[in-house]
């Protein structure tokens, strides 16, 4: 009984993942994308210091933020579903 348990956990836990993961990897592409045609990357300026990367790491740690973002968005609505049935 326990082993049928696991196997039918383990498709709905990846279905999950998908739900949380996909959207907000769609909208990580969108915030970034629209970030960064308003923001010059070597104009940012965090905690009163000019970052000092390539142009290419700041693109890439700016999609990864918004990217944690959406992750974080998307796991609390899938939470909050789940809560709700």
């Amino acid at each position: 009984m326990e082993h049928n348990t696991l196997t039918a956990r383990k498709p709905q836990l990846r279905s999950m993942l998908m739900i949380v993961l996909w959207p907000a990897f769609l909208m990580a592409c969108a915030a970034t994308g629209l970030f960064f045609s308003m923001v010059d990357p070597m104009e940012l300026i965090v905690l009163d210091k000019r970052l000092q990367m390539h142009e290419t790491g700041v693109y890439t740690l700016g999609f990864f933020a918004f990217w944690l973002l959406g992750i974080l968005s998307s796991g609390l609505t899938a939470l909050l579903v789940q809560k709700a049935h």
